[in-house]
């Protein structure tokens, strides 16, 4: 084993928390050379796609990626701003606005040490290498993991892991780990994702439904043993209840499937053609397992799904923006990191 070298290291330096927050990842640039090897990084990973390797090589190289990265880019296109990527661009703000938070919180402990955070991706940049070293250099002994899912996946949160973990394993000095893996039923997230839906309902009006859109998995993924459908539904029935609807007024769905096999039901666009075709007139869409607005939210629901409904003869239909970098969200976040600082 060759460890990555720390050269003239001062171990006189005061010792520091690092918090590493990390997202799934996006594509460096909207174009299809770039979506490319975002999308090939993603997919490559025995955590997202559970296919014998050589088959899958074959498959991804030969089929998917020639025919998915051009229409990706397009897509791409249709959401990014003048700030880059939608998912990195509020992944900075809620860095920034979680640190100063965090700060303030810790102003008056004076045992309290520095707190460094930084963002990372799991694919593309910044990368959990890039992030992790940035930590390390700051001389942080303790690490908290932050990955920005609500509900655990191995797809996601154990993803996750494993990149850390290999950056860990080429260190000389291990540091604590505190790995935060899920907080689907934290009541300080539940209720920022309440108070977000009242604020839009109270300005723009309740609608009919609300539909819970999470981003789905393969069914087979479940049998095998990931919690993640539960914890879905279980954020959803929390919510559901601080907003006093019923289980008529507010359902759960899975979207964003890929591929032939069954992923979990009922799935996102098929609900919302039945309910079009059913006569419900306005429909609410809210993504309760997405921390930042991304392309699977500005564009497959805010965009895609919304013509699904209108078409099946639906009359309104509105998507709910995720928490961002809200005060709110920031706050769930920050007391969230605060109860692994005390440990």
């Amino acid at each position: 084993m060759t460890y990555s070298a720390q050269t003239d290291f001062d171990h006189n330096q005061q010792p520091a928390i690092g918090i590493l927050l990390t997202n799934l990842g996006t594509p460096d640039a909207p174009a299809t050379t770039a979506v490319r090897a975002y999308l090939k990084e993603f997919l490559s990973d025995s955590r997202v796609v559970e296919q014998p390797r050589w088959l899958w090589w074959l498959v991804l190289n030969g089929v998917i990626l020639n025919i998915r990265s051009s229409k990706s880019a397009a897509a791409y296109r249709s959401v990014w701003g003048d700030d880059g990527s939608p998912l990195l661009a509020i992944g900075k703000r809620q860095r920034n606005k979680l640190e100063q938070r965090l700060q303030r919180l810790l102003a008056d402990q004076a045992d309290a040490g520095s707190i460094h955070i930084e963002l990372a991706m799991r694919y593309g940049n910044p990368s959990i290498l890039a992030g992790m070293e940035a930590l390390r250099a700051k001389n942080c002994r303790k690490l908290i993991i932050l990955p920005l899912y609500p509900q655990y996946s191995a797809t996601t949160s154990g993803s996750t892991f494993d990149a850390v973990a290999a950056v860990l394993s080429g260190w000389r000095r291990v540091p604590a780990v505190n790995f935060i893996d899920a907080y689907h039923d934290d009541p300080a997230y539940i209720n920022a994702l309440a108070a977000s839906v009242c604020a839009y309902w109270q300005e723009h009006g309740q609608p009919e439904r609300l539909l819970m859109s999470f981003h789905g998995i393969p069914e087979r993924y479940f049998k095998a043993g990931d919690p993640y459908p539960c914890h879905c539904r279980k954020t959803a029935r929390l919510l559901r209840e601080k907003l006093g609807l019923s289980e008529d007024e507010a359902q759960v769905s899975f979207q964003s499937r890929f591929g032939r096999e069954p992923w979990m039901q009922p799935y996102t666009d098929a609900i919302l053609k039945q309910w079009g075709a059913d006569g419900v007139a306005s429909v609410d869409v809210v993504c309760p397992g997405f921390s930042a607005d991304c392309l699977e939210t500005l564009e497959e629901v805010a965009i895609e799904n919304r013509d699904h409904f209108l078409v099946a003869g639906g009359s309104q239909y509105r998507y709910i923006p995720a928490l961002n970098d809200s005060d709110a969200h920031i706050d769930a976040l920050a007391q969230l990191l605060m109860s692994q600082l005390k440990q």
